[in-house]
């Protein structure tokens, strides 16, 4: 899923710079996020998941965020609905995308393969312990985050790994040194991390 103010178009060159084995048949899926006034831009109109007021507890759209959420997991629902069996699908996302995958992942109901957050955050967490899908107790967390992030702060990314852990997740957390983005190593941790979550 993509970032605030962005669209699914971001990322669909990334699949071919991944290195996955030949073998491996894997499946991408871009969603666009819908448009919406988003009060931290001073209410453009603009792709967003949910809108975004601020990184504090209290600026959190927490009516979007379930909205968005759902919908997340009625997208799952297709896929499985294709054939896809759930324990297949990695949910993954970049910056606003990102937290979007942590809450819809560790939320939804079946066992996912993984979830992948990068240069994201946790969104709601006091809610995450009583709203934790058993089936994803145990689910692979790749996380990534850059050194000089300038939009989410490295500490929010920190902050959200340490908080996955005290809620008992294993967290496959990385830190490289770039802004708000990707870069080549995180591209090609991605690609081992992939393959082997869905080997």
């Amino acid at each position: 899923m993509h970032g605030l103010g962005a669209d699914a178009s971001d990322f669909c060159g990334i699949p071919s710079e991944l290195g996955l084995p030949a073998g491996l048949h894997v499946r991408y899926v871009f969603p666009n996020a819908p448009r919406m006034p988003v009060t931290i831009n001073q209410g453009l109109i603009m792709r967003a998941w949910y809108d975004v007021a601020g990184f504090g507890a209290r600026d959190q759209d927490e009516q979007g965020i379930r909205r968005a959420a759902e919908w997340v997991g009625e997208l799952i629902g297709r896929e499985v609905e294709r054939g896809v069996a759930a324990n297949r699908v990695v949910l993954a996302g970049f910056s606003q995308g990102g937290a979007m995958a942590l809450f819809a992942g560790l939320r939804y109901p079946a066992a996912l393969a993984g979830v992948m957050c990068l240069s994201g955050y946790l969104l709601l967490p006091a809610a995450l312990e009583a709203e934790a899908a058993d089936a994803n107790r145990s689910v692979s967390i790749f996380q990534a985050h850059g050194t000089a992030d300038p939009m989410v702060p490295l500490a929010l990314g920190q902050g959200t790994r340490d908080g996955l852990e005290q809620a008992g997740y294993e967290v496959d957390y990385h830190e490289y040194p770039m802004p708000h983005s990707l870069c080549y190593e995180e591209v090609r941790d991605i690609g081992n991390w992939l393959a082997e979550v869905l080997d």
